[in-house]
C-alpha cells in the first residue's frame, strides 16, 4: 500500500497515520484472541500468534449468540469502527470536542450511516455491530435525551470510552493535559468512574506519544502524572512489573499478576465477578495499564507490544489497540509492519491508513482556532496590565 503523500512528507500525519494505523492492526490481530487466556490461545494455534490468524472458533457464527462476529482473519472491530467515526466527528466540528458533541453528531452517525463492517461481511448501521456498552450512547442521548455530560453515569465501567479516544490525543499532540480534560468531558457521555478516567490518561498519552522527542518513559511519566485513584496504581503496579519482563513470551502472568488487584471482571473473563465493572475509587479497566506494560516490555517496539497485548488474551483487541496506537505515534507509521497494514487493509476492505491524515489536518485547524483564542486572551490580560499601570 502507498502511503499517502500528505503522510510521507508531514511529521504530524506520519505520527497520526502510525498511530491510528498501528491502533487498527493491533485490533485487527487481537480480535481472535479476545476472552481467552494465554494457554487456551497456545492450545488453539500451536503456539503464540505471530500474525493474522483465522477466528478462535471456526464456527464464529454460533459460537456466541450475543455476539456472531467474524473476529480473526485481519478483520478489525469495533474499537476501529469507533475510532474512525470519532474521526469524522472531528472533520465536521473542526475544534475541540465535548459531550454535547457526541450527543450531536457520534450518535446520528451511529444510527444512520451504514458502512463496511468486516465481522459482517456486509454493510450495517455502526449500532447494529457495536456492543451493549456502546448502544448506551444510542439509548441514552437519543431515546432517554440525557444531559451529555451526565449520560455515562449507570453504564458498566469498561473501556468502551478509551478504546475509541486516541483521535483525542492526537488533536492535542504534545499538550497531555489539555488532552486529559477533553477526553474526560467527551467520555463523560459514554462512561463514568474509572471508565472516564482511563480515557483521560490513554488520550493524554497518546498526546505525549505525539510530542516529537517523546519515548516511552515520557509517556508512562505522563500516564502516572495525570492519572487519579485506581487507575494510577494499576499503571504504576504493572509498569514496574513490565521493567522486569525481558520477553513478553516468558512476562504475560507477571503483568496479569500485577493488574489482578485493581480489576474487577476476575479470572474468568467470560464469567465477570458480581461486584465487576462498577464505579471505584480503588479499581481500574484492565486494558490500559496493560497496554502500558506492554510497551514497557517491549522498549516501544510495536511488533512486540502488539504481540504481547494479542497473546495476553482477555480483552486483547482493546489492548492491542492502545499498545498499538502509543508505539505507532512515537514511531510513526514506518513502526507498524507494511505488510500487517496490506493485509488488514485488504481483509478488512478498509483503508487503515486513510484516517491519519485527515485528524491531522483537524488538528492544524484546531490549533490554529487555539492561537487564535490564546491570542484575545493575552490581549485582554495586556489591557488589565495597562489599566493597572
Amino acid at each position: 500500500m502507498d502511503l499517502p503523500h500528505t503522510a510521507a512528507t508531514d511529521l504530524l500525519a506520519d505520527k497520526a497515520t502510525g498511530a491510528l494505523a498501528g491502533a487498527a492492526v493491533g485490533d485487527a490481530l487481537g480480535g481472535a484472541a479476545e476472552g481467552n487466556t494465554p494457554e487456551a490461545i497456545q492450545r488453539r494455534y500451536g503456539g503464540f500468534i505471530e500474525g493474522i490468524v483465522p477466528p478462535f472458533n471456526e464456527d464464529w457464527r454460533n459460537a456466541r449468540p450475543i455476539a456472531p462476529y467474524h473476529k480473526g482473519d485481519g478483520h478489525i472491530t469495533d474499537d476501529t469502527l469507533m475510532t474512525a467515526a470519532l474521526v469524522d466527528v472531528y472533520g465536521t466540528v473542526r475544534d475541540h470536542l465535548t459531550a454535547h458533541d457526541v450527543a450531536a453528531h457520534l450518535v446520528p452517525l451511529l444510527m444512520g450511516e451504514k458502512r463496511w463492517i468486516p465481522e459482517f461481511e456486509s454493510e450495517a448501521l455502526l449500532l447494529h455491530r457495536i456492543f451493549l456498552a456502546e448502544k448506551w450512547l444510542v439509548a441514552r442521548l437519543h431515546y432517554g435525551h440525557v444531559d451529555p455530560r451526565e449520560a455515562g453515569v449507570g453504564n458498566i465501567v469498561n473501556c468502551g470510552a478509551t478504546m475509541y479516544a486516541a483521535p483525542i490525543g492526537i488533536v492535542n499532540a504534545g499538550a497531555p493535559d489539555a488532552a486529559y480534560a477533553e477526553a474526560v468531558d467527551v467520555a463523560g457521555a459514554h462512561q463514568s468512574s474509572y471508565g472516564r478516567e482511563a480515557a483521560g490518561v490513554y488520550a493524554a498519552a497518546v498526546a505525549e506519544a505525539m510530542r516529537p522527542g517523546a519515548d516511552v518513559a515520557s509517556v508512562v511519566a505522563t500516564a502516572l502524572r495525570l492519572a487519579k485513584d485506581g487507575t494510577r496504581d494499576a499503571i504504576a503496579a504493572v509498569t514496574d512489573a513490565a521493567r522486569g519482563v525481558t520477553d513478553w513470551r516468558t512476562g504475560l502472568a507477571d503483568l496479569r499478576r500485577a493488574v489482578e488487584p485493581y480489576d474487577t471482571v476476575g479470572p474468568d473473563y467470560r464469567a465477570p465477578a458480581m461486584d465487576a465493572r462498577i464505579p471505584s475509587r480503588t479499581k481500574a479497566i484492565e486494558e490500559l495499564p496493560i497496554a502500558l506494560g506492554m510497551l514497557v516490555a517491549a522498549r516501544g517496539d510495536y511488533r512486540d507490544a502488539v504481540l504481547g497485548s494479542v497473546n495476553y488474551g482477555r480483552d486483547s483487541d482493546s489492548i492491542a489497540v492502545m499498545a498499538g496506537s502509543l508505539a505507532g505515534a512515537l514511531g510513526g507509521l514506518a513502526a507498524v509492519p507494511a505488510d500487517w497494514v496490506a493485509d488488514v487493509s485488504d481483509a478488512s476492505r478498509i483503508d487503515v491508513t486513510a484516517t491519519g491524515p485527515v485528524i491531522a489536518a483537524v488538528a492544524r485547524d484546531v490549533w490554529a482556532a487555539d492561537a487564535a483564542r490564546a491570542a484575545g486572551v493575552a490581549a485582554a490580560r495586556a489591557a488589565y496590565a495597562g489599566a493597572a499601570a
